[in-house]
C-alpha cells in the first residue's frame, strides 16, 4: 500500500471495532511477573477495506487524544486515508486529483502525519502515476505540496512524510532522473530543500526523510541517505541546517545494506533498523549525544529479510515495533526507555510467511496502532491500549 523506501521493510495496509482482552506473551509476564493488567486490543477495519490479499485497513498514527490517522485498499486496488476517533467512527477521505487506478490513491504519510490538533499530512498518487503532498486541516480542506524541481514522471514527484505541531512538514521528492532530495515546508508554504553530503546521485538515491516520525516540535528532523554504491547511512538534521551523519558499527556495506532511520522523538532520540552484511534487520536507539545501544528481540530471525525492526519512538523513549521470526512471520514488541521488552501478537493474526503483527506508533501513553496481516494475506488495523 505504502510506495516508501523504509516502509518495505515491512509492507502496509488498516477494519468495525471489534474489542478484546489478549494475553500477556510469556516474555512480557516474565518481565511482569506481578501485574495483573493486561493490554486490550481493538481490532478494525474501514469502510470501503478490500477482503482480497494485499487489501484492507492500515492503523499508521495515532495522536496524544488516541485519533488513528491511516490507509485503506478498497476492492479495487485503490487507496484512501481514514480518521478514526477514540469512540470507533471513521471518516474517511481522498486528496482532490488523487488516482482512481490500482495502487493510486491517497497515503497518510507516517506516524508523524498528525499533529495533537487532528492536521493529516500524506501523500496522493495522481491517475498517471506521479506523486504529490498534502495538507488536511481537521475541517477537511486540502493544500497541495509540490516541491519545485520534482520530476512529473510515473512514481517520480513529492512525498510529505512529517508534520510537527507548529506546521512544519518535512519530506523527500524525486526529480527527473528518480534521484531524492529532503525538503522541508514551513506553515507559510516557504520550502527549503536539501542534500546530505555524500548522498548519491543516480536514480533511487539521494536523501530520504524519515517516513515514521522525522520531525521534532523543534523542527529537528532525522533521515537516512544512500550513497554512490547504494549503502544507506543515518543523519540528523539541526532545525538551523546543520546535518550531522552516522553509521551503526555493525550495519553492512553492501548494497541495500546499512542504516536506516525510522524517527526522532522531541529529546532527539533516533531510531531504526540496520541491515548487516548477512541482509538481516537489527534494531538500533541513537542518543541525543551519540551514543547507539542496538536492540534483537529474543525470537528473531537471523537470515536474510529477518530479525528486529523498530517503527516508533515516543516522547517517553518507549520504541514499537516488529521482528520476524525464522519463518518470516512478524511479531510485535514494546521496548521502555531502561531496555525492558514485552511481546504481542493480535489475535487473528496469520501465522505464515509475511503475515503476522506489525506495530507502527505508539503515543505518548503507549497506546499503540498498526496491522495485523491475517492467513488470506488481508490487511486489519488495531489498537493497543496498554
Amino acid at each position: 500500500m505504502k510506495p516508501k523506501v523504509l516502509t518495505s521493510i515491512t509492507a502496509m495496509t488498516v477494519f468495525v471495532a471489534l474489542a478484546i482482552s489478549i494475553r500477556l506473551s510469556a516474555q512480557e509476564q516474565q518481565e511482569h511477573p506481578s501485574s495483573t493488567h493486561q493490554p486490550t486490543i481493538i481490532t478494525f477495519d474501514a469502510p470501503g477495506a478490500g477482503t482480497a490479499t494485499g487489501q484492507g485497513t492500515e492503523g499508521i498514527a495515532i495522536n496524544p487524544d488516541g485519533v488513528i490517522a491511516g490507509a485503506y485498499t478498497d476492492a479495487s486496488g485503490v487507496n484512501h486515508g481514514f480518521l478514526r476517533a477514540p469512540d470507533g467512527t471513521f471518516t474517511t477521505f481522498d486528496a482532490p486529483g488523487a488516482g482512481t487506478g490500482p495502487g493510486q490513491g491517497t497515503f497518510v504519510a507516517g506516524v508523524g502525519a498528525i499533529t495533537p490538533a487532528g492536521v493529516i499530512a500524506g501523500t496522493y498518487t495522481d491517475g498517471s502515476g506521479v506523486n504529490h503532498g498534502f495538507l488536511r486541516s481537521p475541517l477537511g480542506t486540502f493544500t497541495l505540496i509540490d516541491v519545485p524541481g520534482a520530476g512529473t514522471g510515473p512514481g517520480l514527484g513529492t512525498s510529505a512524510e512529517d508534520i510537527n505541531p507548529e506546521g512544519v512538514i518535512a519530506g523527500e521528492y524525486s526529480d527527473a532522473s528518480n534521484v531524492f532530495h529532503g525538503f522541508v515546508r514551513t506553515e507559510d508554504g516557504t520550502i527549503t530543500t536539501f542534500d546530505v553530503l555524500g548522498a548519491g546521485t543516480g536514480p533511487f538515491q539521494g536523501t530520504f526523510v524519515a517516513s515514521v516520525e522525522g520531525l521534532t516540535p523543534a523542527g529537528a528532523l532525522a533521515g537516512f541517505y544512500t550513497d554512490a554504491s547504494g549503502v544507506n547511512h543515518g543523519y540528523v538534521r539541526a532545525p538551523h541546517g546543520a546535518i550531522t551523519t552516522f553509521d551503526v558499527l555493525d550495519a553492512g556495506t553492501g548494497p541495500g545494506q546499512g542504516t536506516f532511520v525510522g524517527g526522532i522523538n522531541p529529546e532527539g532520540a533516533v531510531m531504526s533498523a540496520y541491515v548487516d552484511p548477512s541482509n538481516a534487520f537489527h534494531g538500533y536507539v541513537r542518543a541525543p549525544h551519540g551514543t547507539i545501544t542496538t536492540i534483537d528481540i529474543l525470537g528473531a530471525g537471523t537470515g536474510p529479510g529477518q530479525g528486529t525492526v523498530p517503527e516508533a519512538i515516543n516522547t517517553r523513549g518507549t520504541i514499537t515495533g516488529n521482528y520476524l521470526d525464522a519463518n518470516g512471520v512478524s511479531h510485535g514488541f514494546i521496548r521502555a526507555y531502561r531496555g525492558a521488552i514485552s511481546v504481542f501478537d493480535v489475535p487473528g493474526a496469520g501465522t505464515g510467511p509475511g503475515q503476522g503483527t506489525v506495530p507502527f506508533c505508539n503515543n505518548p501513553v503507549d497506546a499503540i496502532t498498526g496491522w495485523e496481516i491475517d492467513a488470506n494475506g488481508v490487511y486489519h488495523g488495531f489498537l493497543r491500549i496498554p
